[in-house]
């Protein structure tokens, strides 16, 4: 009697490590490899273009993302917004900085001097994104104003009539999305590319 009580404690006592080991190799195998597999996957059937980062291409070549801003040094462009991350995906941040702190009101104050003198126009004339950086870092669109007060130096700088500039930033300039979210927008990156193929 007591000889089998003591093998029945024993046995119970014992823990299976069989099931577990199956269900964590079933779940790292289903998770970790064959759902993102699936999801990559169907991703590139559906929505083929999104899925390998919205390049937009020109000539047959990738000149950039249309969801990723990106430094444009030749005065003959639309300038985007100034950049934390310094247009880097990989180090997409704001600044971080306070409203009330004193250096981003100093920095605010320096871009948007440069800014006007770049354009020529009056202090009070610069658009606030101009001279802010965005949450990310990498906003790639500016409002329409923004590209409005660029388009007297990039008709100058190209050659260009002022009046055919500003009709290629109305044709660029996107409506909220479905018509109810945000506030129409320009991508830049498309309207430079817009620029050069006016030329």
């Amino acid at each position: 009697m007591n000889t089998y009580t003591a093998q029945a404690t024993h046995i119970d006592d014992r823990v299976p490590l069989r099931a577990p080991l199956l269900f964590a190799v079933v779940a790292l195998l289903g998770f970790g490899l064959i759902y993102s597999l699936a999801g990559t996957a169907l991703g590139r059937v559906a929505f083929p273009w999104q899925a390998t980062g919205s390049l937009i291409e020109r000539d047959g070549h990738a000149v950039g993302s249309q969801l990723i801003a990106q430094p444009f040094a030749d005065e003959a462009y639309i300038q985007p917004r100034p950049s934390a991350a310094n247009y880097d995906p990989m180090a997409a941040a704001g600044s971080n900085m306070a409203r009330t702190n004193p250096d981003l009101r100093k920095r605010i104050a320096e871009v948007t001097a440069v800014v006007a003198e770049r354009e020529g126009i009056a202090l009070a004339q610069v658009p606030a994104e101009l001279a802010t950086q965005s949450g990310g870092g990498l906003d790639p669109h500016l409002s329409p104003r923004a590209a409005q007060v660029q388009a007297a130096r990039v008709a100058r700088v190209r050659g260009l009539d002022s009046a055919q500039v500003e009709q290629l930033i109305v044709a660029n300039t996107e409506a909220p999305q479905f018509g109810l979210l945000g506030e129409p927008r320009v991508n830049v990156l498309k309207l430079n590319l817009a620029l050069d193929a006016a030329r």
